[in-house]
């Protein structure tokens, strides 16, 4: 699929092909944290450099306007310590849509829906026919994308799927930094945001407290216990840079560039570790 977009679009990635904008931020750690939370990058009050990438989510170069997933990946630049794929952490990424879940329990079903959707209709009536199973979840895609969204500053974001806190799960939210959307700018997205700037958002976390309600092998459920704000994520006035633009298209933003405290957890993140390096080895051979 990614190969096949790459011949319409240019080199790209398989999905959240379009970037919007790419911005530098700065991700402060909170002092006085509780103890549960204080591990990995919140285990010390700090602030760092970050960049952010905010795109759509989707495997076509669409319109803004157009209903779709809606990225925000932070790359937080500095840290120190053992990375979740082993050497040195290079950096500590979350990787954040604006839904608290996933639309699938697993990849395997949405793996299968979203290369469907890749080929055009068509194919997802052959394939809902050979698989009645997928209706509910082609379903569940397509309510996804028709989702209401009114601006990257006026939106929450989550992980969807669950990370380490040292001995704990948890899932991430950037909780959205304004209550006042203008639903008149979906013809461009970034102009919005730069619009707003300066911007900041608090940087929260979910904690898992059972398997029936806070599942970590099922993305699809939404779960249901208290944030708790552990750091600010503060996004300064800036022009648009278009140099800047491309470092952070070229870069790599995969929830496996983690400190390894904050290594990804569940079916879905062991997925995405196989189909991000795959994603990241295509990009770099074009």
């Amino acid at each position: 699929m990614q190969n096949r977009k790459n011949e319409k679009y240019g080199t790209g990635r398989a999905l959240h092909r379009k970037q919007l904008t790419g911005l530098r931020a700065t991700f402060e750690v909170l002092p006085e944290l509780p103890a549960e939370a204080r591990h990995g990058l919140f285990g010390v009050p700090q602030k760092y450099d970050a960049w952010v990438r905010l795109s759509n989510g989707g495997f076509n170069s669409a319109p803004d306007k157009v209903p779709d997933i809606r990225g925000f990946s932070i790359k937080v630049l500095g840290v120190t310590g053992r990375g979740a794929l082993g050497g040195t952490a290079p950096s500590q990424d979350f990787a954040l849509i604006n839904h608290s879940k996933f639309s699938s329990p697993t990849s395997d079903v949405f793996t299968k829906v979203v290369t469907a959707g890749a080929s055009g209709p068509g194919e997802i009536l052959r394939r809902v026919v050979r698989e009645p199973r997928l209706v509910p979840k082609v379903v569940a895609v397509a309510g996804a994308l028709k989702a209401p969204f009114d601006g990257f500053a006026t939106h929450d974001f989550h992980s969807a799927a669950p990370i380490a806190c040292g001995p704990y799960a948890v899932r991430v939210r950037v909780l959205k930094a304004s209550d006042q959307p203008r639903p008149e700018a979906n013809e461009d997205w970034a102009a919005d945001v730069y619009a707003r700037l300066p911007l900041s958002h608090e940087v929260q976390l979910q904690f898992f407290t059972d398997e029936a309600s806070t599942p970590i092998e099922d993305a699809s459920v939404d779960w249901p216990t208290p944030y708790l704000t552990v750091a600010r994520l503060n996004i300064p006035a800036q022009q648009r840079d278009d140099a800047f633009d491309a470092e952070v298209e070229a870069a790599r933003f995969d929830p496996w560039n983690a400190l390894v405290e904050h290594r990804p957890l569940g079916e879905v993140m062991r997925a995405r570790k196989v189909a991000y390096f795959a994603s990241q080895q295509n990009r770099a051979a074009k």
